[in-house]
């Protein structure tokens, strides 16, 4: 059952690219290698965020949850960009709700799960140099899809991010986290009716040298 407890929950965004009836959301670009469809950045030569908006339609909520999955391109390294909420601070997804933005979960996507660069590496993972923004606190998970000693320009497609599965030795602690792969957000007495923003970010280029695509993504209120 979605969000593990109790019903009640309006779903604001669904996709499911192993349908290939659907398609990306306007503006992100599809990837297709060895049966993975995923929606990544559009071909950059620097740092950018690629967005879609989910609106309530009216839906008054106090809870978020949800859970995406999404493959590692290349050379991303987690959270190396500026502690910045609208700009790329992370190799990743960022979901977000209002204007102006608000954090409600990041999924980051570190280089490698294999012991060097740990400047690159998960924040969560045994090692790693990272710290994460003050504005994302705990409330992020992160994987790399890559667990050799170097990185190739390829689509990782054997190892899913953000699904609690696959990680190596050092990243444990990451997947060893409660809720994985699900994300929750409660915000008490506290409701509102924003609109909920997903976006694929990376601080470099996408065209050559790293993207995070999304191939599943739901995303619930109450």
């Amino acid at each position: 059952e979605e969000c593990g407890s109790g019903g009640g929950w309006t779903r604001l965004a669904y996709l499911d690219m192993s349908d290939a009836a659907q398609n990306c959301p306007s503006g992100f670009r599809l990837y297709q290698s060895g049966g993975v469809r995923a929606c990544g950045r559009p071909a950059t030569n620097s740092g950018s965020c690629v967005s879609v908006q989910f609106p309530s339609n009216g839906v008054s909520y106090s809870q978020i949850c949800g859970r995406v999955t999404g493959y590692q391109y290349h050379s991303p390294d987690a959270f190396e960009g500026p502690s910045d909420i609208n700009s790329y601070y992370v190799d990743g997804i960022s979901i977000t709700r209002g204007s102006p933005r608000q954090h409600v979960w990041t999924l980051a996507n570190g280089l490698t799960a294999y012991n060097n660069y740990p400047q690159w590496r998960c924040p969560c993972s045994t090692g790693s140099y990272q710290t994460v923004p003050s504005f994302v606190g705990n409330h992020y998970y992160c994987e790399s899809g890559n667990n050799a000693s170097s990185y190739s320009q390829i689509l990782y497609t054997s190892d899913p991010l953000w699904d609690g599965q696959g990680c190596g030795s050092l990243e444990i602690p990451c997947c060893n986290v409660p809720g994985i792969p699900w994300f929750h957000r409660d915000y008490g007495s506290t409701t509102t009716t924003d609109f909920i923003e997903l976006r694929v970010c990376g601080d470099s280029g996408a065209s050559y040298n790293e993207d995070s695509p999304v191939s599943f993504y739901e995303i619930y209120v109450r």
